[in-house]
């Protein structure tokens, strides 16, 4: 969903081009117009990120606070402590762990059951909230996670020989959705001046996948990418064939949606939500 928060961002005349904060060519001039702290196949759970060998959500909140400074010294305190209190933070976390943490790996299966795990990842998202909003953050937007049984990879792992939608990992993804739509709830009553939102990802998205065919695709269950059954990310690269037209797919791999998927969403979400965020 990364690749969401960039085209939403250009689609709301912000930038073209949303930097990343550690871009080594990233100017200090940038910072006071937005830049991303994600990394890929990070997650709520410190494990998450441990396993992908990726930036961990403490990290990037660390990299946070060294952004702050940086503004600080760019534009002054005054200015900094503006722009952070009228920014919209965007927040996506939550896929990685459930998929590639929960059901991937028995280490978390051993600790806990689903719904226990998901309480769990529910606190840490809760005092990932709590300590950006202490550092400035007043208008955060939260992704939901999406319909994670109906990705083409999970189809392969876990949907049989006709590869149908997973409902357990469904399931399991509306499970952490509605525990996370109501501590989002919780936080902004207790959250002075305000205005963290949940943004449902799953339910536009799983109406693509399932009625692709009156979006306009042909094909709903399979990437663009080499056989678009499992291919993910570094292995969908210049060696490995593509399909000869990806507007007619709804996934780009076996993880991640096209551009065009993207923009549907993007065009549901501003209808829905830019404005609960005045």
């Amino acid at each position: 969903m990364l690749v969401l928060i960039v085209l939403l961002v250009e689609e709301l005349g912000i930038k073209e081009l949303l930097p990343a904060y550690l871009d080594p060519n990233l100017q200090p001039s940038e910072l006071a117009t937005g830049v991303c702290f994600a990394a890929g196949g990070a997650g709520y759970d410190p494990f998450t990120s441990l396993t992908s060998s990726t930036i961990s959500i403490s990290d990037q909140v660390d990299l946070f606070k060294e952004y702050i400074r940086k503004l600080e010294e760019e534009v002054g305190v005054n200015r900094t402590n503006f722009i952070l209190a009228n920014s919209l933070f965007l927040s996506v976390f939550g896929s990685n762990d459930i998929s590639n943490t929960y059901f991937s790996s028995p280490l978390r299966q051993v600790q806990y059951d689903f719904p226990a795990y998901t309480d769990f990842l529910i606190t840490l998202a809760s005092n990932f909230l709590k300590e950006i909003y202490e550092l400035g953050a007043r208008r955060i937007g939260v992704f939901s996670v999406p319909p994670l049984g109906c990705l083409p990879s999970q189809r392969t792992i876990a949907g049989g020989i006709e590869r149908k939608c997973v409902a357990m990992y469904n399931e399991a993804a509306e499970l952490f959705n509605r525990k996370l739509s109501k501590e989002l709830n919780s936080l902004n009553k207790n959250f002075q001046n305000s205005r963290i939102v949940y943004i449902d990802v799953y339910n536009p998205l799983l109406d693509i996948i399932v009625n692709y065919q009156k979006y306009g695709y042909k094909v709903g269950d399979k990437g663009c990418c080499g056989t678009g059954i499992i291919e993910v990310v570094e292995l969908c690269n210049r060696f490995v064939p593509t399909c000869p037209n990806d507007l007619e797919y709804v996934f780009w791999d076996s993880f991640h949606p096209t551009e065009t998927v993207y923009r549907k969403l993007i065009s549901s979400i501003l209808q829905k939500y830019v404005n609960k965020f005045v």
